[in-house]
């Protein structure tokens, strides 16, 4: 069997298990399935090293935990650093318009509100947005499409939002 095929049928018989185990770690789905795929991209850039190891599946599961803990140490030290200095001037408008849209992004899964972000706000082409946040292009527009969705829904609803006239803003341009 070659080195490819190890991979193959490792990946064919563990990765949905090693996401399940991931999931319990992280809390968060897609981040478990970033980490699992960063795990196997890894065995793939050494195959021969990854050919040899005693029991790969336990290889993974270490490499894609360590991946979690440290996306997630570096999420809490911009968290305090941010904090720290506090929000950009540009980021305190007080618009009631723009004060629902950052409830309804915070509101949103992590990786639909990434790309939300990047791609509205910062005006990001779908490839770098894919490149950035690590993940396919078909991912991007994926998260774009269910995250114009949810925030359709909610910014449209009364309740989040009574201070336009209309109660819309159009999340669309």
């Amino acid at each position: 069997m070659s080195d490819g095929d190890l991979i193959s049928e490792l990946y064919a018989g563990c990765f949905r298990r090693l996401v399940v185990q991931l999931y319990a770690v992280s809390g968060d789905v897609n981040e478990a399935q970033e980490a699992v795929q960063e795990a196997f991209t890894r065995a793939l850039a050494a195959p021969r090293r990854f050919a040899r190891l005693e029991n790969p599946e336990a290889w993974l599961r270490r490499v894609a935990v360590n991946v979690v803990r440290s996306r997630h140490r570096r999420r809490r030290v911009l968290d305090r650093l941010l904090r720290r200095i506090g929000p950009p001037a540009a980021v305190v408008d007080r618009s009631p318009e723009h004060v629902a849209l950052l409830a309804a992004l915070r509101s949103l899964p992590e990786g639909q509100r990434h790309a939300l972000a990047l791609h509205y706000l910062v005006d990001l082409p779908v490839d770098e947005v894919a490149a950035t946040l690590g993940v396919s292009a078909g991912t991007v527009k994926s998260r774009l499409s269910r995250g114009r969705r949810a925030l359709a829904e909610l910014l449209t609803d009364p309740d989040v939002n009574d201070s336009t006239s209309t109660g819309r803003i159009d999340v669309r341009s």
